[in-house]
C-alpha cells in the first residue's frame, strides 16, 4: 500500500499548491490553462489508445461498456456525489463536483494505476506508483489551479481504487495477461480522450457510463481466441 499512500499524498500536496495559485490567477488565465491541459490530456489518451493490437476488441468493449454503464447509470451516481460535495463545500474553491469527477477519472483510468498496484501488492515494489505519484502531483497543481478543491478529494478515489487492486493483487496477476493489459490500456485511452473533449466543452459525454468498457476489454481479450 506504500505506493498508493504516496500517490494520494502527492495529489493532495499538488492540489494545495494549485489552490494557492488559483487565488492569484485571473479567470482568463485559468481558462487558457484549462484548455492547454485538456489538449495534453487528449494526447495522453491518444498514446494509450494507439497501443491496441486489435481495434475490434476496443470497439466491442466500448459498446458493451456503454450498455452496462447506462443500465447502472454510473454517470448520474458520480454527478450526485459531485453535487453533494459542491453543496457541502460551496463554490469558493471552484466547482467541487466537476473537479472531483474529472480528476478521479484521469488518475484512475490507466495502466500505471492497475499494473503499479498489482506490482506493489505482489512484490512490495512501489516504483511504478512512485513515478505515477510524481506525474499526478504535478498535474494536480494545474488541475486544482483551474478546477479547485475537488481535485484534492480525488485522492480518496485513488486510495480506494488502487488500494483495492493492491490487496487483490494475487488474484489480478493470475487473471490479467499482457494482451489483456494492452487492450485495457487502449480502451482506457479512449475514455481519457473523451475527458479531454469534455474539458474543452466540445461535447457532453457520459464518460463514467463508459467505465465498464475497461474490465470488458480484459474479458473480451481473454475470450477472443475462442
Amino acid at each position: 500500500m506504500k505506493g498508493t499512500l504516496v500517490n494520494s499524498a502527492a495529489v493532495l500536496a499538488g492540489s494545495a499548491v494549485g489552490l494557492l495559485l488559483k487565488s492569484g490567477l485571473p479567470v482568463r488565465y485559468q481558462q487558457t490553462i484549462m484548455q492547454g491541459l485538456a489538449l495534453a490530456v487528449g494526447i495522453i489518451g491518444l498514446q494509450m489508445a494507439f497501443k491496441t493490437q486489435n481495434i475490434l476488441i476496443v470497439i466491442l468493449s466500448l459498446v458493451m461498456g456503454a450498455v452496462i454503464g447506462e443500465l447502472i447509470d454510473i454517470d448520474s451516481l458520480l454527478n450526485r456525489i459531485g453535487n453533494w460535495l459542491t453543496v457541502k463545500l460551496g463554490t469558493t474553491y471552484g466547482n467541487v463536483g466537476e473537479g472531483f469527477v474529472t480528476a478521479s477519472l484521469v488518475y484512475c483510468v490507466g495502466a500505471m494505476a492497475v499494473v503499479g498496484s498489482i506490482q506493489d501488492g505482489l512484490t512490495g515494489d512501489s516504483s511504478t506508483l512512485y513515478a505515477k505519484s510524481m506525474l499526478d502531483g504535478i498535474s494536480a497543481i494545474v488541475f486544482a489551479s483551474t478546477l479547485g478543491i475537488g481535485v484534492a478529494l480525488s485522492s480518496v478515489s485513488i486510495f480506494l481504487y488502487q488500494g483495492t487492486i493492491t490487496l487483490l493483487a494475487g488474484t489480478f496477476t493470475t487473471l490479467l495477461s499482457t494482451a489483456m493489459i494492452t487492450e485495457l490500456t487502449a480502451t482506457g485511452g479512449i475514455l481519457i480522450i473523451a475527458i479531454s473533449i469534455l474539458m474543452l466543452e466540445i461535447k457532453k459525454i457520459k464518460v463514467a457510463n463508459l467505465l465498464p468498457a475497461i474490465p470488458a476489454a480484459a474479458i473480451i481479450t481473454a475470450l477472443w481466441p475462442l
